[in-house]
C-alpha cells in the first residue's frame, strides 16, 4: 500500500469521523501516556511528549490507515532496566538507535519476518511484561512510602513486603475508587473511555477529601510543564553505542513486533491490508525524532488502536488529530495534571497488564505439553525473573534448537523393494529382509528436508549398505522439499564414495528446490543428468539393465519380479528385455 493510497477517496465526511475518533483516541491516550512513562522510571510529561510527536508522526509516515503509536505496556521493562542501569540521557540515546534499526529493518523489507518469531516466545514474554506491569503498581496501589525500585522481579516484591507496615488506606481507597469506575463505566456509557473517568472522578475526590495524603503527580515528579521541551540532539559516542546496541536492538524487535500486530488487528477490524516495511519505517522516524523533544520509545498500540476504528476513523487524519488534542489538553490542562494521585493511575496499568497477559492462549499452549510449552515457560520465567533481553534471545534459541530436533526427527530414510502386492508395485519397507533384499540394487527412500540439522543422519543410513558396494544405488528424493550446503555436502560425501568404488547412483523424483542446489554446487553433473528420472520404476528399469548377471546365478532373495529369471542360467538372455515399466 502506497502512501497517498491512505487517503485516497478522502472528503469532507471522513474527516469529519477521523476528528469524532481522533478526539476519543486523544482523550484515552493522556492518563496511559503518563501512566506507562512513570511505570518506565521516566517523568510522566515524557510520556505525553511520546504520545504527541511519536502518535503524529506514526501516523503520517507509518503504513496503516488506523494505526495509533505512542507509548506501550510492553516497553515498560525494558525501558525502565535501562533507565535504572544508564539514565534517562541514555534511555533516549537508545531509542534514537531503535528508530534508525527499524528504519534500516524497512528498508530492507523485513517487516514480514518478525511474522516468524515463533508465536510462544511472544506469549510467553507478553505475559512476563503483563506481571512485572502488574506487580510493579501495587506498591502504588497500597500507597505505601520509602519503597525503592530495583531492576529485579524479586527484589521489587521484597521491598512491597519489607514496607506493608507503611500502608496507606487513603491510597487504597482512591485506588478502589478508580477501579470500579473504570470497570463500571462501559456497562453505562460505552462510549466514554472508563480509565479516563475513573481518572478524573477518583482525583477530584482524592483533591477534595485525601489532599496531602495520597501521593500524587506533583508531590512525586513535580509540576508537568504546559509546553514541549526544547529540541536536544543526544551526545552520540562510540562507547554509548556499544553499551546500548543491545538495549536499542530489543527496543527495536519489540517496537516492531507490537506495531505490526497492532496492524494485524487493524487489518482484521477493517479488511484493509497494511504496509509491514513502511510501518517499520514511520515506526523509524518517530522513534528518531521523539527523542529528540525528551520522548520515550514508542510503538503501535493495540487497545487504541482498536479504539481509533471502532470510532469511526477512516484514515492517518484521525491519528494526526489524537497527537493535536493531547498537545492542546497538554497545553490548557497541564497544572490540574500535577494533583492526579499515583493510586488512581494505578488501575489503569493493572487492567493493562490483565488484557496484554494472553492469559488464555497461555494457558492453552502450556494445556497441550509440547515442546512449545517449554518455550513458553521458559521466556515467560525469564523475563519476570531475569530481563527482556535475556528471556528473547534465550526463547529464539531454545525455540529453533527444537524445531532443528522436531525437524531431524521428521527425516524418514528408509531401504525399499517393490511390493507385487500393490498396484504399479509401488516400493515399500516392509518388503526388505535378511532374505529379501537384493545385494546389488539399493533402494532408498528420503522423506523430510535435508540440512545441517540432520544431514548427518542421511547420510548414517547409508554407511551400511555402501560398505557391501552394491552395484547401484537409487534414492527416491521426491519427498525432500528443502536441501542446505550441508545436506548437500553430505549427499556428496555418498556420492564419491559411490564413484570411488564403482556403484552407480540415481536419484528419482527429486523436486525443483533440491534440483537448483544440485546444479548450482555442481554435483549434478557429477552424478549425471541421465542418472536423474521422473519416476522410480523408470529408475528400476535402468538399474536391473546395468546389473552383473553373474552375480545374479542362484540368488535366493527375488527382490524384484524379474530375479527369477536372472538367477535361471537358462532365461538370462531374455531376462533383461522383460524390466519392469512401474511408475511408483
Amino acid at each position: 500500500m502506497k502512501w497517498a493510497a491512505r487517503f485516497e477517496g478522502y472528503n469532507t465526511q471522513a474527516f469529519r469521523k477521523d476528528c469524532i475518533s481522533g478526539l476519543i483516541v486523544g482523550i484515552i491516550a493522556i492518563p496511559l501516556g503518563m501512566a506507562f512513562a512513570i511505570a518506565s522510571g521516566v517523568k510522566p510529561e515524557y510520556g505525553i511528549y511520546t504520545t504527541i510527536i511519536a502518535g503524529t508522526l506514526i501516523s503520517l509516515f507509518g503504513g496503516s490507515r488506523y494505526q495509533i503509536g505512542g507509548p506501550t505496556g510492553a516497553f515498560i521493562p525494558i525501558l525502565f532496566a535501562i533507565v535504572m542501569q544508564y539514565g534517562y540521557e541514555d534511555l533516549l540515546l537508545a531509542g534514537f538507535m531503535a528508530g534508525i534499526l527499524l528504519v534500516l529493518m524497512g528498508v530492507l523489507r523485513l517487516g514480514g519476518l518478525i511474522k516468524f518469531i515463533p508465536r510462544p516466545v511472544t506469549i510467553g514474554f507478553t505475559a512476563g511484561i503483563a506481571v512485572i506491569i502488574f506487580t510493579g503498581q501495587i506498591a502504588n496501589f497500597l500507597g505505601l512510602s520509602q519503597v525503592q525500585r530495583h531492576e529485579d522481579f524479586l527484589s521489587n516484591m521484597k521491598e512491597i513486603v519489607i514496607h506493608l507496615d507503611t500502608i496507606s488506606l487513603y491510597s487504597v481507597a482512591t485506588a478502589v475508587l478508580s477501579l470500579a469506575i473504570i470497570l463500571i463505566t462501559p456497562r453505562f456509557v460505552r462510549n466514554v473511555p472508563g480509565s479516563l473517568v475513573g481518572l478524573v472522578i477518583s482525583s477530584v475526590v482524592a483533591f477534595l477529601f485525601f489532599e496531602g495524603k495520597v501521593a500524587t503527580i506533583g508531590s512525586t515528579f513535580g509540576e508537568i510543564p504546559s509546553a514541549l521541551p526544547g529540541f536536544h540532539f543526544p551526545e552520540i559516542t562510540l562507547e554509548r553505542v556499544q553499551k546500548l546496541l543491545s538495549p536499542a536492538l530489543i527496543i527495536a524487535i519489540l517496537g516492531a513486533i507490537e506495531s505490526l500486530l497492532s496492524a494485524v488487528v487493524a487489518d482484521g477490524m477493517t479488511r484493509s491490508r497494511h504496509n509491514s516495511n513502511q510501518e517499520l519505517i514511520g515506526q523509524g522516524i518517530a522513534n528518531i525524532v521523539t527523542p529528540l523533544f525528551g520522548g520515550i520509545p514508542a510503538t503501535g498500540a493495540i487497545a487504541r488502536t482498536a479504539t481509533n476504528i471502532r470510532s469511526g476513523a477512516t484514515s492517518p487524519v484521525s491519528g494526526i488529530v489524537h497527537g493535536i488534542v493531547v498537545l492542546l489538553i497538554l497545553i490548557l490542562l497541564a497544572p490540574y495534571a500535577s494533583h492526579i494521585p499515583l493510586a488512581s493511575m494505578a488501575p489503569i496499568l493493572m487492567l493493562v497488564a490483565w488484557n496484554m497477559s494472553e492469559r488464555k492462549e497461555f494457558a492453552h499452549i502450556l494445556k497441550a505439553k509440547t515442546s512449545d510449552s517449554l518455550v513458553l515457560l521458559i521466556t515467560f520465567l525469564l523475563t519476570v525473573f531475569t530481563n527482556l533481553t535475556t528471556a528473547v534471545e534465550v526463547g529464539l534459541v531454545l525455540a529453533v534448537l527444537l524445531f532443528i530436533k522436531r525437524m531431524r526427527e521428521s527425516l524418514q530414510v528408509a531401504k525399499v523393494l517393490p511390493d507385487p502386492s500393490l498396484k504399479h508395485e509401488k516400493v515399500m519397507p516392509h518388503m526388505v529382509t535378511a532374505q529379501h533384499d537384493c545385494p546389488q540394487i539399493s533402494i532408498y527412500t528420503i522423506e523430510g528436508p535435508l540440512f545441517f540439522g540432520d544431514a548427518d543422519l542421511f547420510e548414517s543410513s547409508l554407511t551400511s549398505t555402501l560398505q557391501h558396494q552394491p552395484k547401484v544405488l537409487l534414492l527416491r528424493m521426491g519427498k525432500v522439499p528443502f536441501l542446505d550446503m550441508t545436506g548437500e555436502a553430505n549427499l556428496s560425501r555418498i556420492v564419491q564414495q559411490c564413484m570411488s568404488q564403482g556403484t552407480t547412483v540415481l536419484v528419482s523424483g527429486i523436486q525443483n528446490g533440491p534440483k537448483q542446489v544440485l546444479q548450482r554446487t555442481g554435483l549434478f553433473a557429477l552424478i549425471g543428468e541421465a542418472h536423474f528420472f521422473d519416476h522410480t520404476g523408470d529408475a528400476i528399469e535402468y538399474a536391473l539393465r546395468r546389473l552383473d548377471v553373474g552375480k545374479c546365478l542362484g540368488c535366493k532373495h527375488f527382490a524384484f519380479r524379474e530375479c527369477a529369471s536372472l538367477a535361471d542360467p537358462h532365461s538370462q538372455t531374455t531376462c533383461v528385455k522383460q524390466t519392469s515399466h512401474m511408475s511408483v
